[in-house]
């Protein structure tokens, strides 16, 4: 028997514009900017507030006001959660990094147009995962692990009983092995996403945590090996989406309406907002361009050549990160940015425009990643689909609330970015990107980068779909040996013991490991 309360949840339709959505998202926005923002000068990354959010929302709709009790609703909370995280990546990772790169490169008059640039480039992002996510390339029965994360951890908050102790103990367990060093977050992770693709990803972290130890002395961590294997996967990638979205299902002319049955959004739709999306990037790229008034360090062929590029970078960076966060929860953006950079410095830009198309590219990635994540929740929680309709207006709610979020991000990085700059809270990527940008490109390097390109790319080709190669090459990239072994460990258990038991418990894990490393690096931050 439903109560009332579960019927409304189910039935009615709510809106972003409720008074007290927007306000509550709002507050919990501009909280998780400013927090985000002062863990990414001080530690590098910025955490997923909607786990967070997640908890402290169950916390808030316990609370005996009428206010409070409008939030049991499990859509509302999507939509906050969906705002808040929108505003954490897009201040940490798109405002305030591309302000503070131009900022040590002494360009403080440049500050406003990057912020102006950042915001284009992640209202463009989030505008577009909004048009394509149940699609073939970004399928909503995807993995999505901090998505399945998120929307887990607030249904058990809500139903209590026997799945709510199993969160309790997941929570609980990833706290505790978090405070111990264990990495939680890839236990839980690996009973989510695909086995193929963790043992990919785990196989390329341990690969790189002893690699001295393998190979005589030698490390991968400080070698090009892990960019050239992700430059050759994200080719083969890339040819694999556009294949995808240009061919179709091969029965598709036989039964047409198959491809709705299975993805609210079909391939023609795809092809169009993809297409379209190059358009937007160009769009955005100009005004940038014409903001920083680079294109009066550039020849008019080199101007149209950094407007091409920065639109077709941006379109890479969307779909790689996009697809490598939707099979492991992993979002290599600053690998992928940093790997477009490179070429851009290969084909000749000037220092400030490459500045410039760093802090435009860099504002892709994350954002949509992160709309992906929302999205999946939500999807979750509208009843997986099942009402196809509810699920299109749930979406281009979340939607424009994710963009209400974005402003709110680039809006504090601006407000408060530069007081952080002032008291030497840097973001290391920014330092990263400067120093580079003053660097040469050689022969050698480039060499180097198409022959680890070689086995990238054959990975990639061999696997298909489940983006092996993507996922190792990842793994290259992270230099945490015990997260490797942990999330192989937890590959092969869950070979053994199959997912039943772990289906609320391993988003605990998640949130739970989340939660201690946010309280750990707010400790770091302030004490």
């Amino acid at each position: 028997m439903q109560s009332t309360e579960e019927k409304i949840n189910k039935d009615k339709r709510i809106s972003i514009w409720e008074p007290g959505v927007l306000l509550l998202g709002i507050a919990l926005a501009a909280l998780s900017a400013a927090i985000c923002m002062q863990i990414m000068g001080q530690l590098g990354t910025a955490p997923n507030t909607s786990l967070i959010g997640a908890v402290l929302i169950m916390i808030f709709t316990r609370i005996p006001l009428a206010s409070a009790k409008r939030f049991k609703n499990l859509e509302r909370q999507n939509y906050v959660l969906s705002m808040a995280s929108s505003a954490g990546f897009a201040a940490a990772n798109c405002g305030f990094v591309a302000i503070a790169t131009m900022i040590i490169l002494g360009k403080n008059d440049l500050i406003i147009p990057v912020a102006v640039g950042a915001l284009i480039g992640s209202m463009v992002t989030v505008f577009i995962m909004g048009k394509v996510f149940d699609s073939k390339i970004f399928p909503a029965k995807g993995a999505w692990p901090m998505g399945q994360a998120v929307a887990t951890t607030i249904q058990a908050g809500d139903e209590g009983g026997k799945k709510g102790f199993q969160l309790l103990q997941g929570l609980v367990i990833g706290m505790a092995a978090s405070f111990l060093g264990i990495p939680a977050a890839g236990i839980g992770i690996a009973f989510i996403a695909n086995m193929v693709t963790m043992a990919a990803l785990a196989v390329g972290i341990i690969l790189r945590g002893f690699s001295a130890s393998l190979f005589n002395g030698f490390d991968i961590g400080q070698s090009n090996i892990a960019q050239g294997v992700m430059i050759g996967a994200g080719i083969v990638a890339l040819v694999q989406i556009i294949m995808a979205v240009s061919k179709g299902d091969k029965t598709r002319s036989k039964a047409r309406d198959n491809e709705t049955e299975e993805y609210t959004v079909s391939i023609l739709q795809t092809k169009r907002t993809l297409a379209g999306s190059v358009g937007l990037f160009s769009i955005g790229a100009v005004i940038l361009a014409a903001l920083t008034g680079i294109f009066s360090d550039m020849s008019v062929g080199m101007s149209i050549a950094w407007v091409v590029f920065a639109s077709a970078a941006s379109l890479i960076t969307m779909v790689l990160v996009g697809t490598a966060s939707m099979h492991s929860g992993w979002a290599p953006a600053f690998a992928v940015v940093a790997i477009c950079l490179t070429a851009g410095m290969l084909i000749g830009f000037p220092p400030i425009p490459l500045a410039a198309l760093v802090g435009y590219i860099g504002s892709v990635g994350l954002p949509l990643a992160d709309t992906g994540i929302g999205l999946k929740a939500g999807w979750i929680i509208r009843g997986r689909g099942a009402d196809k309709e509810r699920e299109r207006y749930g979406r281009s709610q979340q939607i424009i609330i994710k963009q209400f979020g974005v402003i709110v991000g680039i809006a504090m990085s601006l407000l408060f970015g530069i007081v952080l700059i002032g008291n030497d809270v840097i973001p290391p990527m920014s330092i990263f990107y400067a120093n580079a940008i003053g660097e040469a490109v050689n022969q050698a390097l480039l060499l180097e980068l198409m022959l680890w390109a070689i086995p990238g790319a054959a990975l990639q080709a061999i696997f298909g779909n489940k983006s092996v190669g993507l996922m190792f090459a990842t793994g290259l990239l992270i230099n945490n040996p015990v997260f490797g072994i942990t999330l192989m460990a937890s590959v092969v258990l869950r070979r053994i013991i199959g997912i039943k038991h772990m289906s609320v418990r391993g988003p605990g894990l998640i949130a739970g490991d989340g939660l201690f490393g946010f309280g750990l690096n707010i400790f770091r931050v302030f004490f």
